[in-house]
């Protein structure tokens, strides 16, 4: 059996190619878990074990499969060296899965680090309402593979709220449409079902309003739901391909 690692890093660019220059397909985020497929000087070809996702990852020391007790439930959480608001090291994004070993106060310690407990969830914790925490990416900037407060495209919205409430989700849109199942017409949207364009998804926060991260926009935006058809149409000469509700 392959061995498993943990990533220790807050975020990290998966590249479709070894090189620094090659497009950037995705990122793998601090504690998510990947196999090692092959190995050269510089670089190491992975495979994701949260989506199956392969690339390529720039060589460093990660740690062995770390079994995780909780979840950032905020879109970043700052880290300290102690428990207390000075001192800090780095910055976790939404999603971040970490062992706590020790609490003290208002903080909880993990990785010879220390975050605020307000900002974390217990890694079991799963929400009814999938789509609850969307808009905390409202105005995020748009990044093409991006998953994180640093950028975020639309795929990865979706995959990364239902990741959260531990539903699995395909990474791209392509994947997406095929992998949910249930389809509803536009007539009869409602919160929280998922707009799909070849190439491009969105979420209903109303019967009315839809949020993406929408590239010509650059970030993530709330939009009226018959425009943005409209809009999307007229410049990308594109339709609506399907209606999803999450089961």
């Amino acid at each position: 059996m392959s061995k498993i690692y943990t990533n220790n890093y807050p975020f990290l660019n998966l590249y479709k190619k070894p090189q620094a220059k090659s497009e950037i397909v995705t990122q793998i985020i601090y504690g998510e878990s990947f196999k090692i497929l092959q190995t050269s000087k510089k670089w190491l070809k992975i495979k994701i074990k949260e989506d199956g996702y392969i690339g390529f990852i720039k060589k460093r020391n990660f740690f062995n499969q770390i079994t995780p007790t909780h979840k950032v439930s905020s879109l970043s959480a700052n880290t300290y060296k102690k428990p207390s608001l000075k001192n800090k090291i780095g910055k976790l994004p939404y999603l971040s899965k970490i062992r706590v070993v020790q609490k003290f106060s208002k903080f909880s310690k993990f990785n010879n680090q220390w975050i605020e407990s307000k900002y974390i969830k217990p890694i079991n914790y799963k929400n009814k309402n999938y789509f609850k925490d969307i808009k905390i990416f409202k105005n995020v900037k748009y990044k093409w593979g991006g998953k994180t407060f640093d950028g975020i495209d639309c795929s990865a919205l979706v995959q990364v709220q239902l990741n959260f409430n531990n539903k699995f989700c395909p990474r791209d849109t392509s994947q997406q449409v095929k992998y949910f199942k249930k389809n509803i017409t536009l007539k009869k949207i409602k919160t929280n079902d998922v707009i799909y364009w070849k190439g491009h998804v969105a979420v209903a926060i109303s019967k009315k309003k839809l949020i993406h991260a929408y590239g010509p926009r650059k970030k993530t935006v709330i939009m009226d739901i018959k425009k943005t058809i409209k809009l999307i149409k007229k410049t990308a000469n594109l339709d609506v391909i399907s209606i999803k509700r999450i089961a």
